[in-house]
Order: C-alpha cells, then sequence, then structure tokens
C-alpha cells in the first residue's frame, strides 16, 4: 500500500512523466484488474530516425530491459519476459507493449526509450496502477418498524471501493482484510410503500476503472389479512400437493399387488391343466379277472358246471300259493 501511495503522488507531480512536454505521447497512469492485461503506448509527435525503442521497469535499485525492437534486427523480448510481455505494435515512431495476466508484482512505472540520430534517447514514463473489484452484493433486509426496510450494498476490492447508494441519505463502514483488500458497506434505512414497490441501485467503483451497477426492489407493504390468506393458501396448496403424491403412490402399489396376484393365479390354473390332461393321455391298466380261464377246458368245465346248477335250480322251483288258498285246501282235507 505505501508503494502505490508513492506511485500515485510521483503520477500526480508527472516527475517520470515527459510527453506532455516533449516529442513523446504516452498515458500518465494505466488502470489494469488484477489478472487481465495491461497495455501500454509511446508515440513520437514529430517524425524522427530512430535506430531503436526499449522499455523498461523501473526498479528501487535501478532500470530492468524488457524488450526491444531495433530497426536492423526487429522486436526481441528479453530472457524470463518471454511468457509476460509481448509487443502489440511494434514500431519506431509508434510502440506499444502488453503485459499479460497482471499481478501485484508488475504494479509500477514503465519507461519508453527511443534512440534517435542524431538528437540521442527521447524518453517518457508511465505508472501501472492495479485494482480489483470482486461483485457487489446489495440486500434488503426487515427493520424494526413494519413500514420501513434496511438497504446494504457491499462490495470488496483493492484499494478500497467506493460504494454508493442511489438514495439521499446513507452510512458507510469499512474493514480491511488479510490480503490486502477492503469491503465497504452501504446501508440505509428506507421507508416502505402502500401497494407500490421501490426500485434502488448502488454504484461500485474503483479509482477510475469501470463503474459496477446493481439493482433491485424493496417489496410493498401487504394487508396482514391478505398476507395470511395468500400463506394460508399456499399451505393448502403445499398439502394437498403431498396428498396427491402419496395416494397415487399407494394406487400405484396397489395396482402393482393385484397385477401380480392375478399372474400368480392363471399361473396355478395353467399347471393344474397341463397336470390333469397328462393324465388323460396316460393309458390306465386293465385289471384281469383272476376267476377268468386261461385254458379251453377250464372253459368248458365251467360252462358244465354252470348248466348244472341251473338245472338244480329249475326242479327245485315251487309254484307261488296264496295263504288263503292254503288254507282252504287244509280244512277241505280235513272234513
Amino acid at each position: 500500500m505505501a508503494l502505490r501511495a508513492v506511485l500515485q503522488f510521483v503520477c500526480a507531480l508527472g516527475v517520470f512523466h515527459k510527453g506532455l512536454t516533449s516529442l513523446i505521447e504516452t498515458q500518465q497512469t494505466v488502470m489494469a484488474a488484477v489478472g487481465e492485461e495491461a497495455q501500454l503506448n509511446c508515440q513520437l509527435m514529430q517524425s524522427k530516425d530512430v535506430l531503436q525503442v526499449t522499455w523498461q521497469k523501473i526498479l528501487p535499485e535501478g532500470e530492468k530491459n524488457l524488450a526491444t525492437h531495433n530497426k536492423y534486427f526487429g522486436q526481441r523480448v528479453n530472457a524470463g519476459f518471454e511468457e509476460k510481455v509481448e509487443f502489440k505494435c511494434a514500431g519506431l515512431q509508434n510502440n506499444s507493449i502488453v503485459i499479460r495476466k497482471v499481478t501485484e508484482q508488475d504494479e509500477g512505472c514503465y519507461r519508453c526509450l527511443f534512440n534517435t540520430y542524431p538528437e540521442g534517447a527521447l524518453t517518457a514514463t508511465t505508472c501501472l496502477l492495479l485494482y480489483e473489484l470482486h461483485e457487489a452484493i446489495l440486500h434488503v433486509g426487515e427493520s424494526n418498524s413494519p413500514e420501513e426496510a434496511v438497504v446494504s450494498c457491499s462490495a470488496t476490492g483493492r484499494p478500497a471501493p467506493t460504494v454508493t447508494l442511489t438514495v439521499p441519505h446513507h452510512n458507510s463502514s469499512s474493514v480491511t482484510n488479510t490480503n490486502g483488500t477492503v469491503t465497504v458497506t452501504a446501508t440505509a434505512v428506507l421507508p416502505r410503500l402502500h401497494g407500490d414497490s421501490t426500485q434502488v441501485g448502488c454504484a461500485v467503483r474503483v479509482l477510475s476503472g469501470p463503474q459496477i451497477e446493481v439493482f433491485t426492489m424493496i417489496p410493498e407493504i401487504r394487508q396482514p389479512s391478505d398476507g395470511f390468506d395468500e400463506e394460508s393458501r399456499s399451505d393448502n396448496s403445499d398439502d394437498n400437493f403431498t396428498l396427491i403424491i402419496v395416494l397415487s403412490v399407494v394406487m400405484a402399489g396397489v395396482c402393482l399387488a393385484a397385477i401380480i396376484t392375478v399372474w400368480l393365479i392363471r399361473k396355478y390354473w395353467n399347471c393344474l391343466s397341463h397336470r390333469d390332461s397328462e393324465e388323460n393321455k396316460t393309458p390306465q391298466k386293465t385289471t384281469k379277472d383272476h376267476h377268468e380261464p386261461k385254458t379251453p377246458l377250464m372253459s368248458l368245465v365251467n360252462e358244465v358246471r354252470q348248466r348244472v346248477s341251473t338245472g338244480r335250480k329249475k326242479h327245485h322251483i315251487y309254484p307261488k300259493v296264496s295263504s288263503p288258498t292254503l288254507s282252504r285246501n287244509l280244512f277241505s282235507d280235513t272234513e
């Protein structure tokens, strides 16, 4: 931070800058965001016989050459800076370089040097200042009074960002973080309107870098009954939705159980039918009469026996006589 203050003071005084009073036009200060690229430009305002253009970084111990563009040998980036520095416009009258992915180590002052013939060296200096700005956060919270809302906007950057709310009055506070960044918060208490929402905005900027703007709405004041009814409707709709889901799951389970049951019953009856058909197709064994004659002689003997038995029965058959007739005959014989 001390180095930044020195750089800003030096650049403001224009000690290193000769572009305004000499033949070289350049920027006094170049702003660049951390992680992005920075472009440094130098241009001769009069045509000169330039033999070489050299870019240097000014360090406490002296200057350090970064890159050169020679009239006869062309452009060259010095060792150790090939991945960091490149020529954007490699000309002898108008020259510019780009520093890629700038970090805190790249912050400082740079010099462009035109070696001319026969005037000699013409130099100009420009200073690179880095800034870091993160996304702004705009929040609307509740106040102690339902008629008011607390609006806060915070942003973190390096150096300390400027945070402005689009309201007449607001308070600001800042906190310095361990990594060197500063978090600035602007807070205001705003009235809430009945039946109408209010828009509030926040603008954030670091130094002369681009401004970031965010907006939000302060909700209107609603009647308690309306809020209660809306909340009740919302709760009822949630309950109905949950009930529908539960019923759907239960019905799906019942349908699945019924389908499985029908399938099992059909499978059981199919098994029974198949078994019955198999039994009907199987030929049954005929039982043989043990009394059936096995030879013709035995058959003839049996036939004779049957005839004799039939004849005996015929000789022993007596006529049936009713009881009255028998009684009458008996009495007649007696007389």
